[in-house]
C-alpha cells in the first residue's frame, strides 16, 4: 500500500511522461540524493569515498555509455576502455598545452575526442552487425593502446607512458579532498544520467530502439541508419571518455595505456548484463555488483576459513574468489536474464498489489 498511484491523476501528457511520474519515485530519489550529496561527504570514510563510492560512479557512466550503444543502439562494443583511455589522455593534453584553460571544458573536449574516435570505429558497424562489430571495436581496444605507448607525445615523452594529471583548481577551489573529489563526480554523474535519461525517451532514442530490434524496418520507416548508428558511438564513447577523465583526474591520479586493459572493457561489459541491458537504473546496479562482490568475498572468504579452522593460503582464497564471482554471474544471468534492473521491476509490481494475491 506504499507503493501505489491510486489517486494520483494525470492531466495531461507533459505529466504523463515525466522522468517520475509516481510521487514515490520522486519522494525516493530526492531521499537519495540527499544522502549522496550531503550524508555521504559528512559522515564517510577516506576509503569507502576513493575506493568505492567514486569508482562506484565512474564506473557507472561507463557503463551508461556502453548501455547506448548496446542496450539501446543494439550495436556490439568491447572497446570502452579504449575510449576511457583516449578521453583521459585528450583532457591531459589539452590542459598541458592550451595555457589557461578550464578544467570543466577540458573534460569536455576529452570527451569529444573520444567521441570522434568512436565515430571512426563504429564506421564499420554500416556493413557488418554481431560478432563482426564486436571484433572491430576490440581492434580500437589494441590501436588506441599501441598509439599511446608508441607516440610519446601523448603523455608529455614518458618513457612508459604514464601521465600524471594536473591538480584540479575550479573555481578558486582546489578538489584535493577525497570529498570534492567526490562531489565533483556525483555532480557530473548526476547531469549526465539526467541527460541520458531524457535522450532515451527523445525520438533519438526510439531511433535507437527501432535499429536495434530491426534495422531493416527501420530504415524502410525512414530512419538514417547512418546517422543513428554514428550518433549512438559517438554518445556512447562520449559518456566511456568522460568516465576516462574522471578515473584519472579523480581517482587514480596516474594512469598508464595498459591500465585501460580489455579486461577493463569486459568489467564495463559485464555491469551493463548484470545490471541490465536497455536500463538508466542497471548501469548504477550492475557497477554496484561488480565492485562490491569482489570485496564481500576478500572479507567473507577469510572469516569462513577461520571459523572452521581450514588451513587455506591467500592465493586459493583468491582463486576461489574469481570462481564464486564467475559461478554468481552465472547463476544470476540464469534466473534473470534482464538483469537487476528488472528484479527490481518486479518488487515495484509486488508492492503496488500487495497484499492482494497476485
Amino acid at each position: 500500500m506504499i507503493y501505489r498511484e491510486s489517486g494520483q491523476f494525470k492531466t495531461s501528457y507533459r505529466a504523463d511522461s515525466q522522468l517520475f511520474p509516481i510521487f514515490q519515485d520522486k519522494v525516493g530519489v530526492a531521499v537519495i540524493l540527499c544522502v549522496a550529496l550531503a550524508g555521504v561527504p559528512l559522515f564517510a570514510s577516506e576509503y569507502w569515498i576513493n575506493a568505492i563510492l567514486i569508482p562506484f560512479l565512474i564506473f557507472s557512466l561507463a557503463a551508461m555509455g556502453l548501455n547506448f550503444l548496446t542496450g539501446y543502439a543494439g550495436q556490439l562494443s568491447l572497446g570502452s576502455a579504449a575510449f576511457m583511455a583516449v578521453g583521459a589522455y585528450a583532457a591531459y593534453n589539452f590542459q598541458l598545452r592550451i595555457e589557461g584553460i578550464p578544467f570543466l571544458v577540458s573534460f569536455f573536449l576529452g570527451g569529444c575526442a573520444a567521441a570522434l574516435v568512436g565515430v571512426v570505429f563504429g564506421l564499420p558497424s554500416l556493413r557488418i552487425k554481431g560478432f563482426y562489430l564486436a571484433v572491430a571495436t576490440l581492434a580500437a581496444q589494441f590501436f588506441v593502446v599501441w598509439c599511446l605507448t608508441k607516440f610519446p607525445w601523448f603523455s608529455n615523452n614518458s618513457s612508459s607512458g604514464v601521465i600524471s594529471a594536473q591538480n584540479l583548481d575550479m573555481f578558486g577551489f582546489s578538489f584535493s579532498t577525497p570529498a570534492s573529489k567526490y562531489l565533483l563526480v556525483l555532480g557530473i554523474v548526476i547531469l549526465m544520467t539526467l541527460a541520458g535519461k531524457n535522450l532515451v525517451r527523445s525520438a533519438t532514442g526510439r531511433s535507437w530502439m527501432a535499429v536495434r530490434d530491426m534495422d531493416v524496418a527501420a530504415e524502410v520507416i525512414g530512419i538514417h541508419l547512418m546517422r543513428t548508428k554514428l550518433l549512438a558511438f559517438a554518445i556512447s564513447s562520449f559518456y566511456c571518455g568522460l568516465a576516462g577523465v574522471l578515473y584519472a583526474y579523480c581517482y587514480l591520479g596516474a594512469v598508464e595505456p595498459d591500465g585501460f586493459s580489455l579486461e577493463l572493457s569486459f568489467k564495463i561489459l559485464f555491469m551493463v548484463i548484470v545490471g541490465g541491458v536497455g536500463s538508466i537504473l542497471g548501469n548504477f546496479l550492475g557497477s554496484a555488483f561488480i565492485l562490491l562482490l569482489p570485496i564481500f568475498l576478500d572479507i567473507a572468504l577469510p572469516s569462513v576459513s577461520s571459523l572452521f579452522h581450514l588451513p587455506i593460503s591467500q592465493a586459493f582464497i583468491s582463486h576461489v574468489q574469481v570462481m564464486v564471482f564467475g559461478c554468481l554471474i552465472i547463476f544470476f544471468l540464469i534466473i534473470e536474464p534482464h538483469g537487476l534492473a528488472r528484479l527490481w521491476s518486479i518488487v515495484k509490481e509486488k508492492l503496488r498489489l500487495w497484499p492482494f494475491p497476485h
